[in-house]
Parts: C-alpha cells; structure tokens; sequence
C-alpha cells in the first residue's frame, strides 16, 4: 500500500462521498476512483460499498481506516522529529484534554520554562478520548490523563496529582445551594441523566443521557437544564456565572498523570517529567 492510496482512502471513508473527498484532495474523481479500486483489487478485499444513493464502509473498510489513520500519523509524527533533529532545535508536543488541570498545567509550563536547557512545548488540544492515542500515535510526545477515565495500558506515568470531583448544575437546581452531596443525593435529584463521554476508541457508550466530546459542549448543556456532570474539581475551577459545582463526598478520587510511551529516549520529556513531579 503506498501512502498516497491511504490518504485516499481515508478521506473517502470520513466523507463517505467521492465527490467531497476528491475535492478534499483536490484531484479528479475519476482518478480518486480507480486509485481505491486498485488498492481494492490489491488487498483483495471490498472496502467500500457504492451505490447511487450511498457509500458504505464494509467490516474490511472499517479496519483498514483505523489503521490507515495511525500509519499516516505515524508518518507525520516521524516527519516531524526528522525536522527537528536536522534543526537541533528539539521540542515537546504535549496532549491534553481542552479544558481540564488548567492551574496545574500553567504551573508545569511555568517551571519547566525556567528550567535549564527547556525546550518549546506544543499543546496539542484533545476531546475526550484523544490523548493516548496521540502518544501511541507519535503525534505527542507526552500526555496529560486522567485515571481512572483515561486508559494508560501500554504507557509509563507519573502522578501528578490526586483530587476530588464535584457536580456540575445549575444555578437554580435544587442541590446548587449545597455545600456538598452525595452520588446518590445527585442520582435521585430531579433533571436530566449525566452526560456520557467517550470510550477510549471514539465510540460513546449506549445509555439515555446526552453524548459530550468537550467541557464547552457540555458546560452549554448543563446551563440549558439539559445535563449533568460529575467531574473532578479542577475542571470546574473557571465556570460559567450560571453553573455551579458542589463537592461529591463520595466519588471517587481522580488521578492526573504525565504519560509517555516506555521506549521514549528523549531527554527533554524526561526533563518536563521530573520537573513537573516537584510541583
């Protein structure tokens, strides 16, 4: 398979349109369409199903569009350290989830800048399920998680820092009022189910509350009574004026760690690791 045809082949299967994915590509349909039926004809398998009306991603396409997404980020992430190495001018690309350990990071930035020999850090901004993969990916060199929501199989950490949750509501429920609560105080209050997140592949678990992807999603629909969150505290520290958080007692605790891939040798990611730990 050549790199090009990937490309091809993934904007297809995100646009699930010829058309749109030519002109996302900015080539010729009909060149589009005999580069995916040659690689069809290669693999020897269907990956697409055509017809007049639609484009379907088969069991074979589906597959192939995960693994086609992590090799062609795998070979911008390999790209890019090249670059970097032929520049001697090294650099991080740290992932985090938009909106989460906002003070903490500000002071991991702030300490690891002062340090000797510091090196630029890129954030990359993730949703919810993004940040291992970036890393896993090469995309990233390090990443921000959260356990027990992130997954970090496969990952070296270091804990960063262990905090409560609160309930996001607000500010006239019924419970906004409270210096804390319950998880069953916040299950039996009257309004809508909490918000379902996603799971570490993208997919969002079956339930009846509304699917989120990010804190500005979510925050616009708990303002509009048409959601609730458990979360830890840190998340909440720069509400809206009309949402308000109160301490769960009994959540569980939640976890912020540094991650990065066990076979990293880079010293500037050791660096960030090590100073962040003295925070």
């Amino acid at each position: 398979m050549e790199m090009r045809e990937l490309r091809y082949f993934v904007a297809v299967a995100e646009e699930l349109h010829f058309g749109r994915a030519a002109e996302r590509l900015g080539i010729a349909q009909p060149a589009l369409s005999r580069a995916l039926a040659g690689l069809e004809g290669r693999l020897g398998v269907v990956l697409l199903e055509r017809s007049s009306r639609r484009v379907r991603l088969t069991d074979a396409g589906t597959v192939l569009l995960s693994e086609a997404r992590a090799i062609l980020a795998a070979a911008e992430a390999a790209a890019r350290r090249t670059r970097e190495a032929a520049e001697r001018q090294p650099r991080i690309a740290l992932a985090v989830k938009a909106g989460t350990a906002g003070e903490l990071l500000a002071k991991v930035l702030d300490a690891y800048a002062a340090h000797p020999g510091a090196c630029a850090v890129d954030l990359l901004l993730c949703e919810a399920h993004e940040q291992r993969e970036r890393v896993c990916s090469g995309q990233a060199d390090v990443a921000l998680l959260h356990l027990p929501f992130d997954a970090v199989t496969g990952l070296d950490t270091e804990a960063l820092l262990t905090e409560g949750q609160v309930v996001v509501l607000p500010g006239d429920h019924p419970l906004a009022g409270r210096t804390a609560v319950s998880q069953a105080e916040v299950t039996a209050a009257p309004g809508p189910p909490p918000a379902r997140w996603p799971a570490p592949d993208g997919s969002c678990p079956e339930g009846p509350g509304v699917a989120v992807r990010n804190l500005t999603q979510l925050f616009q629909l708990i303002a509009l009574g048409r959601a609730t969150v458990v979360l830890p505290a840190s998340a909440a520290v720069d509400l809206r004026r009309d949402l308000v958080a109160v301490p769960v007692t009994d959540a569980p605790p939640v976890t912020t760690v540094l991650a990065w891939l066990p076979e990293s040798r880079s010293r500037p990611v050791a660096d960030l690791v090590r100073v962040a730990t003295t925070l």
